[in-house]
């Protein structure tokens, strides 16, 4: 039971850490507890993905599929409080204007958009506005899953492969770096998830897992390692492969 206990613990604080969903205080809180409890990204991002999937059906039901991907991608954002969104804008931010890693590290602390961050989250927005519009009922349920689930999956093995590249800030959490347990769990629910998608499926995954590693390498190189904000970048480039894709096989 105790097992059980700890497991159930560990998936609440995933839930937390990656949704504004309230998670009961019996849970408590430990230092090392979120990178622990990494393993189980996948699983909360497949269920992020699933109530956007949820969303887009019903809207689907009233609108025309372009207003209901939107309808979709707004609640997901609303569920998870912008949070790899507001990755992806800090770090186009960083590496756009900052000529050395110091200053591209600074750049990210600033919670004002730029320029790259601005058309970051356009591109960003409207690919996966585009590629879901363009699916079925159904097979725009299963992509959200996918993409939800295996995007965050991706950022398991980033911390396991690379150093954080400054002492403080949202990912010092996963400083340590996730262990073998935490990237074997996550990386099977994303071929779980890839498998559900069939051929294409696995296509998509490996594709994610393709841009995931090109982006790593990018920041190891520019700033020493990964950092919240990576991290965050790497989920919405991961969510970004997985839906494009998917739409040009499945549409």
């Amino acid at each position: 039971m105790n097992r059980v206990r700890n497991e159930l613990v560990l998936l609440l604080s995933a839930a937390g850490f990656l949704t504004r969903m309230p998670v009961p205080g019996w849970i408590g809180w430990a230092e090392d507890r979120i990178v622990r409890a990494s393993r189980y990204f996948a699983v909360i991002g497949a269920l992020i993905g699933a109530f956007g999937g949820l969303v887009w059906w019903l809207a689907g039901m009233v609108f025309p599929p372009v207003l209901a991907a939107g309808l979709a991608l707004g609640a997901i954002v609303l569920l998870t409080g912008a949070m790899h969104e507001d990755g992806l804008a800090d770090c186009a931010d960083g590496f756009g204007g900052g000529k050395t890693g110091a200053q591209a590290l600074e750049i990210m602390r600033d919670s004002q958009i730029g320029s790259y961050g601005a058309l970051a989250l356009v591109f960003s927005v409207g690919l996966r506005w585009a590629a879901l519009s363009s699916l079925t009922p159904v097979s725009g349920v299963i992509a959200l899953m996918m993409a939800g689930g295996i995007s965050r999956a991706m950022m398991v093995p980033a911390t396991a492969m690379a150093t954080y590249a400054r002492p403080e800030g949202l990912g010092s959490g996963f400083a340590a770096g996730a262990r073998n347990g935490e990237v074997v769990v996550a990386m099977g629910t994303a071929l779980a998830l890839g498998i559900l998608g069939g051929w294409a499926g696995m296509v998509a995954l490996a594709l994610a897992m393709v841009v995931s590693d090109v982006f790593l390498n990018y920041m190891t190189r520019r700033i020493g390692g990964y950092t919240g904000d990576g991290l965050g970048m790497m989920a919405q480039l991961g969510e970004i492969a997985v839906l494009v894709s998917l739409a040009l096989t499945w549409a």
